[in-house]
């Protein structure tokens, strides 16, 4: 065992400077001191695992401070090692990034509960500090993924999943194209043993005919018109990963044998203009086949990814797709943004779309009061396409798929969003819900009168475009509640025949209050009752409130008074059935919650007094619904779930699908229900059908 340390060490050597390597086998002294005795479910010394970290962190290209997190990245958590001991004896810098992995490491996933949502937020945040964060720990998990086979089964699925899920997409949105391929190969191995099995069996089967292909007939007549060209390039060819030839057959619907691309050919030389001269040669050469063709030297990927591609029809009429890049996009399409890591050269990585969007995806966390509406949001955000559009003066901009003018003029700037009155695109009026599509010119035309729209929050998709709309519509609200305080005040001294301002100054000694708009916001929200006011003066309070009813399909019951007037909460569309609570709001009557819907539960924590119990009946009418499925992406699965729906009379309003990388899809649907019972039929008779994981009922926070 001491000949295997020493030889992984002498490895990870092989990656450090000469200046460094006293400080760092100074780490691994420590880390074989602190885990003494402990050992890993293969029966190994646990150092092997923090070792072999390191090793594929110093494989990214990292420096120093980053191998030494990475050597003592579980001590924080797993032996009695302090923040204080690593930060004195390895400096702030490391002891930062140890404990920023640590809290990562303790993350668990589960399908309920706000430990989820809350260590994820920690994940982000601490990666928003120091991006080596992610990286050390996207590192532990290669490691963790290549040894899961000692753990058992469910465990085994249940990290496999996890990391499908969160970290393929985290390593891609950081362009680390050889950690984001072995982890997803890896997963497909753990996940869906029989479908790998038979891909790898199929690539087995035709690798030797399509690399004796590659070799005798396609890649000489290149290299000989290359030649002529006087072009000196390196032609590789490579065999596309398992797990990505498996997604191409559910992604087109197509056969593993109609798969005929499972090697790629690329060419690498020295310059961007040698690319292009390669690009036409190539297509000079060979046949290039319309539609497949993309150009991301000129348009780069928002994970620093640069490369040209194409695909062509080759002798004998086979398809060959090519990659053409320069060794330096080489180096980044391997190692990600550890390639251009900002402690190596100097480089501000905070000015580039990956800390742009890092930030955008923390500041979309920031608020959320629901943790697994968090969760599977960030999930959807994690595996969201880009569309790549333009300013009027030719400014490449990168936004989400599906992004809108609307999402376009936030990203510009908060005022341009707050005052779009319309937009046009590539010329054209086009509405404020427009689709951004590839290769657009856009124009926000802005008119100071105009204000954001509550409706803009159905149809935008950027964070930083909700969170700017939901800002003003606050504020909003705020003046509205001020103004209804003012007027409430205004009638309570008039009735009581009290001077306003005296009145106000007895409310802000009472209640510890400085200004007199915090009395009219507390007034006017229901914070500060009329109860209080009136105890406040001393008073006792002889006015009586008259409850106002409406006809209803369902009952609604309010201290045996059986006509309140009522609403159902948009939030968590409450069922008959279901156990509910009513919120006291003023000139709507009561607006019915669930008991376990996270508004009701912020309102509960800040505003109790306007919280009460109610009762209802069985319904006659139908509630809206939403409901979200999560299920493997497969042809027929939609009309299967369509069907299911009419059958059990569940109307449908609203529907909307998207298909994930994982070879999964959400499903999100409106539908009409009579009760929770009816609910609970539809939720049973969907999980019964092939290839639903999950059925969930929306509360939307």
């Amino acid at each position: 065992m001491q000949a295997l340390l020493s030889k992984k060490v002498e490895r990870l050597f092989s990656f450090v400077e000469e200046r460094d390597r006293d400080e760092v086998l100074r780490a691994i002294e420590f880390l074989e001191e602190k885990h003494a005795g402990q050992k890993r479910a293969s029966g190994e010394p646990y150092v092997i695992h923090p070792l072999e970290v390191a090793i594929i962190t110093a494989e990214m290209g990292l420096g120093k401070e980053a191998i030494i997190s990475a050597l003592l990245h579980d001590v924080l958590e797993d032996t009695q090692t302090s923040y204080e001991e690593i930060k004195r004896l390895f400096g702030a810098v490391v002891a930062d990034i140890v404990e920023g992995v640590t809290k990562i490491g303790k993350y668990k996933f589960k399908d309920v509960g706000s430990e989820r949502a809350e260590n994820y937020r920690k994940l982000l945040l601490a990666t928003a500090k120091d991006l080596r964060v992610l990286l050390v720990k996207l590192a532990d998990r290669l490691h963790n993924m290549r040894t899961l086979q000692h753990l058992p089964k469910e465990k085994q699925i249940r990290i496999a999943k996890e990391t499908l899920e969160i970290y393929v997409p985290l390593a891609n949105r950081l362009g680390i194209w050889r950690i984001k391929t072995e982890l997803e190969d890896l997963c497909f191995m753990f996940l869906y043993p029989k479908e790998y099995e038979k891909v790898k069996e199929f690539i087995k089967e035709n690798k030797e005919k399509l690399e004796e292909y590659l070799k005798k007939l396609f890649i000489p007549k290149l290299k000989e018109a290359l030649k002529t060209h006087n072009v000196n390039a390196e032609i590789t060819y490579r065999p596309k990963h398992l797990y990505g030839i498996w997604q191409k057959t559910i992604r087109k619907g197509i056969r593993l044998e109609d798969v005929h691309d499972i090697l790629g050919v690329r060419v690498i030389v020295n310059t961007v203009e040698e690319c292009y001269l390669v690009l036409g040669i190539i297509h000079n050469t060979f046949t290039p086949i319309p539609g497949k063709f993309d150009d991301y030297i000129s348009l780069p990927k928002p994970n620093l990814y640069q490369s040209l591609h194409t695909a062509v029809i080759g002798p004998k009429g086979k398809v060959v797709e090519v990659q053409i890049r320069t060794w330096e996009m080489h180096e980044r399409a391997e190692k990600g943004i550890a390639a251009h890591w900002a402690y190596k050269e100097s480089i501000n990585l905070k000015d580039n779309t990956v800390y742009s969007w890092l930030k955008g995806l923390v500041e979309s966390l920031k608020g959320s009061k629901n943790p697994q509406e968090v969760l599977e949001n960030i999930k959807l955000e994690l595996f969201s396409e880009e569309v790549f559009v333009f300013t009027p003066k030719g400014d490449l901009i990168v936004l989400p798929k599906g992004a809108t003018p609307v999402d376009f003029a936030y990203h510009i700037h908060t005022d341009i969003g707050n005052h779009c009155a319309g937009a046009k695109v590539n010329g054209r009026i086009v509405p404020l819900d427009y689709k951004l599509q590839n290769g657009d010119q856009v124009e926000i035309i802005t008119n100071p009168t105009k204000k954001p729209n509550p409706e803009w929050l159905k149809f935008v998709v950027t964070s930083k475009a909700k969170s700017r709309i939901k800002a003003y519509l606050k504020e909003l609200e705020r003046e509205k509640w001020i103004e209804d305080g003012k007027q409430t005040l205004d009638l309570l001294s008039k009735k009581l025949n009290i001077d306003r301002q005296a009145l106000l100054n007895q409310i802000k000694n009472a209640e510890d209050i400085q200004k007199d708009d915090e009395v009219y916001l507390m007034v006017g929200s229901g914070k500060l009752s009329k109860e209080r006011i009136y105890q406040i003066l001393g008073l006792k309070k002889i006015e009586s409130k008259e409850k106002v009813g409406k006809d209803n399909d369902t009952k609604v019951q309010l201290e045996g008074i059986e006509k309140v007037m009522y609403q159902i909460a948009k939030c968590c569309s409450p069922l008959p059935g279901d156990e509910v609570l009513g919120v006291v709001s003023k000139g709507k009557g009561l607006i019915i919650h669930l008991a376990n819907c996270p508004n009701l539960q912020h309102i509960q924590k800040h505003f109790p007094e306007r919280v009460v119990k109610v009762n209802w009946a069985s319904a006659q009418g139908k509630q809206s619904v939403p409901l979200r499925l999560w299920v493997k992406d497969r042809v027929g699965i939609l009309g299967e779930v369509a069907s299911t729906l009419a059958r059990l009379n569940a109307n449908i309003l609203q529907s909307i699908t998207k298909s994930l990388h994982t070879g999964e899809a959400v499903m999100e649907f409106v539908v009409e229900l009579n009760s929770l019972e009816h609910l609970n039929k539809v939720i049973g008779a969907l999980k019964k059908l092939e290839g639903v994981e999950k059925v969930s009922r929306i509360i939307r926070a």
